[in-house]
């Protein structure tokens, strides 16, 4: 418990990758050594572990060192979505085969670092680039998403559902910082609304009060509807304007 232990990063070819000196504890060490980007492809990395104190020493096994895969061009085909809507994933790469196997994991992004997975979808990059479909749904009730005004009690402000995508090749995730930007959710609502009589209010002038305090004027039809397919989603309150005289 608390032996010294030393350890050395070299390659094949003599490359320097880098030393630790640390204390076991638990009878475990774990740490970390960076392969340096002036390694050659096909060079073999492998470190050297000694306890002075107990007089051991050991060598690890080998590993190929290949190119840092560079992920570029993440990006979805549209900026906002509906429930229904078929969307295109796609992003490039350099230093990757010509066939690779990878998986794309969706994401509900959360202003606190807390995002809920929505899907994982396997995938494959060919000639070095990824595309992908996938088919949105938003099965949770709008109405639920907190406003503005709910909001401003705890210092926070209005969220809607936002989304993003990490690819995973072999365990290294690249998207991790949003870089396929934040798709936006649009909902579509369908409002009848009454006048104080409980009457229809066929073609008349409304406001819409949107759950991040925005306004947006609308008209109903001669049914006393009003249709909208680019809300932001929750909750709606309705203003209904004087008749025109």
């Amino acid at each position: 418990e608390g032996a010294t232990i030393e350890i050395k990063g070299n390659t094949e070819n003599g490359r320097k990758c880098g030393k630790l000196k640390e204390k076991i504890y638990g009878n475990r060490f774990m740490g970390e050594i960076e392969i340096s980007e002036k390694v050659e492809e096909g060079d073999q990395a492998y470190f050297e572990v000694k306890l002075p104190k107990q007089g051991l020493k050991a060598e690890s096994n080998y590993i190929p060192c290949v190119p840092t895969i560079l992920c570029t061009r993440m990006q979805w085909d549209k900026k906002e979505a509906r429930r229904g809507d078929v969307l295109t994933l796609s992003a490039e790469f350099e230093n990757v085969g010509e066939s690779v196997d990878a998986v794309v994991v969706i994401y509900e992004y959360d202003q606190d670092g807390n995002h809920d997975k929505i899907a994982s979808i396997p995938t494959e990059i060919k000639n070095r680039k990824m595309q992908l479909t996938w088919e949105y749904e938003y099965h949770e009730d709008t109405d639920e998403i907190p406003t503005n005004d709910e909001l401003k009690e705890y210092g926070k402000s209005y969220n809607p559902p936002e989304y993003f995508f990490v690819v995973v090749i072999g365990g290294q995730k690249f998207g991790v910082e949003q870089e396929s930007g934040l798709l936006r959710l649009r909902d579509r609502k369908k409002i009848l609304v009454l006048d104080r009589y409980g009457i229809e209010a066929a073609n008349r002038e409304v406001t819409l009060h949107l759950a991040d305090g925005t306004e947006k004027q609308a008209q109903t039809d001669d049914k006393g509807i009003v249709t909208d397919d680019g809300l932001v989603p929750g909750r709606v309150s309705v203003e209904l304007k004087p008749p025109k005289q």
